[in-house]
């Protein structure tokens, strides 16, 4: 990040204050000040949620004594800092102008908040529970096929900018520079563990096993089982679809249905699997930072989306109908381009993902196991309602 001079006009500047107020501090009119003095919607144009998860937001990281009033800018300037760079992609001089202060005045805040929001990170990240997901329980499509399963498992590549030196390892097969970040989401579209910072050309079986084995790791109850697409190996914990079987991306089309049990559970499964690609929407949607090559340090690149995934599961916490939200818990159907209507994708549907994870053969049977029998009983009932209408 460019960092510009400090100059005077900090001097000038003060917000609304909301948690405490500084008598040494005489207010005046500032974007701030617009921002949240105006109606909800101004605050979740600009912050990227409501007023009061924003306003709450503030409370608990000053309760943690992670962020601080000073003597010219609050804590709620301070996050309105952070969330407007990240909620519109905005570089150092415009939000400058934007909140009348130094290019130094700006970074600071940014890093200091950001730093403040890693160190609570892990308090909004949940595991999953024992219990069948609402969204699979109460859906004859899924239950009682998929009971055990508690989420879905999925990676995403996010832009960065390195080094020369480093770029090799971060080109993606794209040929773009990423970060593979892996994501275990649940149906209702929060963030169970998030991992950051792979190379974006390491393969995505090999970001499983390093979220599966290192310190803080993914965990799946016992009895339960992630879905993951044909990227990763179907193994203990993970339930993938079948190989080089062709299904519809949305429902089959009138007068036609699935040939065979493999073919139906790959359908039901993608239906699922689909929740992934919505929550990454929200996400990107709600922070377009993510979206292109955010200029600062690499380790920053990485705390970024670390803290852009709590702050996503923080406002669903807090709000659960936020805006964003309720747009794609409409989304009935997975979300694909109009003219593709029966295909996988080629490029993955026939091969064997690269393997880092060991597992022996008994386990890998007994996972084959699983599978097999979801698929057998999927087909079953799906053949007796088909001879009982």
């Amino acid at each position: 990040m460019s960092v510009m001079d400090s100059s005077d006009d900090e001097k000038n500047g003060v917000i609304v204050n909301h948690v405490t107020k500084d008598p040494g501090h005489n207010s005046s009119t500032k974007f701030i000040d617009e921002v949240l003095s105006g109606p909800s919607e101004l605050c979740r144009e600009n912050f990227r949620m409501d007023k009061q998860v924003f306003y709450k937001l503030c409370d608990v990281l000053q309760a943690k004594g992670l962020l601080r009033h000073t003597t010219r800018i609050k804590i709620e300037e301070q996050l309105g800092i952070f969330l407007f760079i990240i909620g519109h992609n905005q570089r150092t001089r415009a939000v400058q102008e934007r909140f009348r202060y130094s290019g130094e005045t700006i970074s600071r805040h940014f890093n200091n908040v950001l730093n403040a929001i890693m160190q609570i990170s892990l308090d909004f990240f949940e595991n999953p529970g024992s219990f069948t997901p609402p969204e699979i329980l109460h859906d004859p499509r899924f239950h009682p096929y998929f009971k055990d399963c508690v989420g879905t498992v999925n990676g995403i590549h996010i832009p960065v900018m390195v080094g020369v030196d480093e770029q090799g390892p971060f080109r993606n097969s794209n040929g773009f520079l990423s970060q593979n970040v892996l994501a275990a989401c649940s149906f209702d579209l929060r963030f169970h563990y998030v991992l950051a910072g792979w190379e974006g050309s390491a393969p995505d079986a090999r970001v499983l096993n390093s979220a599966l084995t290192r310190r803080n790791n993914l965990c799946v109850p016992e009895g339960k089982y992630y879905l993951v697409n044909t990227k990763y190996p179907n193994m203990p914990g993970f339930v993938a679809p079948y190989h080089g079987v062709y299904y519809p991306l949305n429902e089959f089309p009138c007068g036609f249905g699935p040939q065979d049990a493999k073919e139906l559970f790959n359908h039901r499964h993608s239906l699922l699997q689909d929740t992934s690609d919505r929550i990454f929407r929200i996400l990107k949607e709600r922070f377009p930072i993510l979206l292109s090559v955010p200029p600062y340090p690499l380790q920053t690149q990485v705390k970024l989306v670390i803290a852009a995934c709590a702050i996503h599961n923080y406002i669903r916490q807090e709000n659960s109908d936020d805006w964003l939200f309720k747009m794609h818990e409409e989304e009935s159907e997975p979300h694909v381009e109009p003219m593709m209507q029966v295909e996988i994708d080629p490029l993955i549907s026939t091969e064997t993902p690269a393997v880092d994870i060991v597992c022996d053969e008994e386990q890998l049977e007994m996972a084959s196991q699983v599978r097999d029998s979801i698929a057998a009983e999927l087909w079953n009932d799906y053949m007796l309602d088909l001879t009982s209408t």
